[in-house]
């Protein structure tokens, strides 16, 4: 999503001139060109897919809206699995229309989990979960944050169900860093996300994630909290931003890039 605008084949063609050796996917983009087609393009390339983004939406107290949300995440497992990654990214859903009911949403996301951990796990795929920022409570994710992930994951086998961190949703926290050890020591870090806190925000809030960089986050601490608590995945990038995405697609990889090696490493 960093550089949605790119196609598939271009995206492809992007990581292996730079050097990129693995790629975080969204379901839309795959859906465009095809599940088993990105999964033969990327395989043919050598790439790793890191993460598929995502799953969830777990809060819908309409029967009939809930079987659908269980379907389209049993299906999400699936294309996981074809594309080869055991990463599964959920976020969670907000609050339904017309409640304020935040414990009873966070309760049908564990059951949610109870009935999609077993599927997951049979399809070599675990699901993690990640907390959003608390602006983001009301309608998209009532998980703010790292103490609530755990709670819900820590209900689950770990090879079921985790967490992803992303610097972007958890840098404010100052209990984060602790949190992050914690769920370290029950291996439960399933993905490691970056991305930059830049103010103002945009309207909507929803694409202001910064360059790397470009904002208020010290990305090596971060990056030093997860390595401390055993993480030796991926890292990934993952900016939602309306002026990276007017640019060339190659020259913001690029740029990302170079700012990770600047910023990250």
């Amino acid at each position: 999503m960093t550089v949605k605008q790119l196609s598939m084949p271009e995206l492809v063609d992007a990581c292996l001139e730079l050097g990129v050796p693995g790629v975080g996917l969204w379901r839309e983009p795959v859906h465009s060109y095809g599940v088993e087609a990105t999964a033969k393009l990327v395989r043919d390339a050598g790439l790793t897919v890191t993460t598929l983004c995502r799953g969830g939406f777990f809060t819908a107290i309409d029967p009939t809206e809930r079987t659908a949300a269980l379907a389209d995440n049993r299906r999400a497992i699936e294309e996981a699995a074809t594309l080869g990654t055991q990463v599964l990214v959920l976020v969670s859903g907000g609050l339904p229309a017309g409640s304020k009911d935040l414990h009873g949403a966070r309760e049908r996301i564990a059951d949610a989990l109870a009935v999609l951990g077993p599927y997951a796990e049979e399809h070599g795929v675990k699901l993690a979960i990640e907390p959003l920022h608390p602006m983001y409570a009301s309608d998209r994710c009532v998980v703010s944050t790292l103490t609530q992930a755990l709670d819900l994951a820590e209900r689950f086998p770990a090879h079921q169900v985790g967490v992803t961190v992303d610097t972007y949703h958890i840098w404010w926290d100052d209990r984060a860093p602790a949190e992050i050890a914690r769920a370290g020591v029950g291996g439960r870090i399933h993905t490691f996300q970056l991305a930059d806190w830049t103010t103002p925000l945009p309207e909507g809030v929803l694409n202001g994630r910064g360059q790397i960089g470009d904002g208020a986050i010290d990305m090596r601490e971060w990056l030093g909290y997860v390595e401390a608590a055993g993480y030796t995945g991926s890292v990934e990038v993952e900016l939602f931003n309306d002026g990276l995405w007017a640019r060339d697609g190659r020259e913001v990889l690029a740029e990302t890039a170079q700012r990770f090696v600047q910023h990250v490493l």
